[in-house]
């Protein structure tokens, strides 16, 4: 197994480099031996299809392999049509610019509202997430895996008992472990490396070994409330 690493985003040094354009990043990324790059979306995925498959060819002669954060917006627990609608839109949105960039995966939190019952809002989530991934491969995004992410608040869908469940509803559904959150939600919990331990072996468990030739990580400094995440630093995934 190849372990590729990246950040984020742009960090502040990438900017002090006097770099500013996106079709800067993979050459400066290859020069500091770096190999992965996130997109980041979480305020819409507005890229065009040009400049995508531009960042694609550029980060393809880098060897940088690319992914994309999806918009924060999206709950795919809701009951609601409106916001079941531009859920669904939100994740198209991101895959097809996943699909044009040749980026391997969208990330995305499953969302707020996971209610009293969060046992029906998961399942829920999954039977919508599984339509979803039948959608996006009916109309040529088959490519692009969709990898929801442990999330930082308690009260939000998606500890990481619901996100590996959520893994299960159909083909091509990845986890994305960020142990920034999960240190959050268990009240500093990550902190050996048998915390680690148990959290990939039961990954394994739930989803199989080969689930680590996709499995996609985030590692945040973050603070703290019993509630979960208060604050992350961006940039440091």
């Amino acid at each position: 197994m190849k372990v590729k690493f990246g950040p984020a985003g742009n960090s502040s040094s990438f900017y002090a480099s006097g770099f500013k354009k996106i079709g800067d990043v993979p050459g400066w990324l290859k020069n500091l031996k770096l190999q992965a790059y996130e997109y980041q979306g979480g305020r819409g995925v507005r890229i065009s299809e040009e400049n995508a498959r531009h960042l694609g060819e550029l980060a393809r002669e880098n060897e940088i392999t690319l992914s994309i954060h999806a918009p924060y917006y999206i709950t795919l627990g809701t009951a609601d049509a409106r916001l079941r609608e531009n859920t669904r839109r939100y994740i198209l949105d991101a895959m097809r610019a996943a699909h044009w960039m040749g980026a391997r995966l969208i990330v995305f939190h499953p969302g707020t509202g996971a209610g009293i019952d969060r046992a029906v809002t998961l399942q829920r989530a999954g039977t919508f997430l599984k339509a979803l991934r039948e959608e996006a491969d009916e109309i040529g995004l088959a490519d692009v895996l969709l990898a929801p992410e442990t999330a930082g608040k308690r009260a939000q869908l998606g500890n990481l008992d619901e996100i590996l469940a959520l893994c299960t509803f159909a083909p091509r559904i990845v986890p994305v472990l960020d142990f920034g959150h999960l240190h959050a939600v268990t009240g500093g919990g990550m902190v050996r490396q048998s915390d680690f331990a148990r959290v990939l072996d039961l990954v394994t468990l739930r989803l199989g070994k080969q689930i680590f030739d996709n499995l996609h990580i985030h590692f945040s400094p973050v603070k703290f409330t019993p509630a979960g995440e208060k604050k992350t630093r961006d940039n440091l995934r």
